[in-house]
């Protein structure tokens, strides 16, 4: 049997997209996780226990693998949520978990703990400074990012 490279048969990213999808319709949360960033940044990890759970025909060190990740993920979002951050850093956040469009509304579904008004000034600071783009008017606009937070 031939060896196919996970990058080329894309089974690995529709595998992550279906996990994706069935924990967010049971918890939102997963929404805002950046599993395939984490992965990428442990990617050596995520190869050997998928070559290891293949070779001894047992899946535990691969879901283990996977549970960290969602572990670690939800450390990171739970350490944001848990304190007081500025507008930049919240800012730098939402660049960084790959999120392309979201609402305001999403901002704080991330951001549980500011106000509408709050929200507000840092979207529309993330627009001054060419880091989003806003789409739309009133309860309809949306905002697109353009670029990485920089200082």
């Amino acid at each position: 049997m031939e060896f196919i490279h996970p990058f080329l048969d894309g089974n690995g990213r529709m595998g992550r997209l279906w996990q994706t999808v069935i924990l967010m319709n049971k918890y939102p949360v997963f929404e805002y996780l950046p599993f395939e960033s984490l992965i990428s940044e442990t990617q050596d990890d995520y190869y050997k226990a998928l070559m290891l759970s293949d070779q001894t025909a047992n899946s535990t060190l691969f879901i283990e693998y996977l549970l960290n990740v969602i572990d670690n993920s939800l450390s990171e979002l739970l350490r944001f949520n848990g304190k007081k951050l500025t507008a930049k850093e919240r800012l730098e956040y939402i660049t960084s978990i790959g999120i392309k469009e979201f609402s305001r509304k999403d901002y704080m579904d991330i951001f549980k703990n500011i106000s509408s008004s709050t929200a507000s000034r840092d979207l529309k600071k993330g627009v001054d400074e060419g880091i989003l783009k806003i789409n739309g008017e009133k309860n309809k606009t949306k905002y697109t990012l353009l670029k990485i937070f920089t200082s």
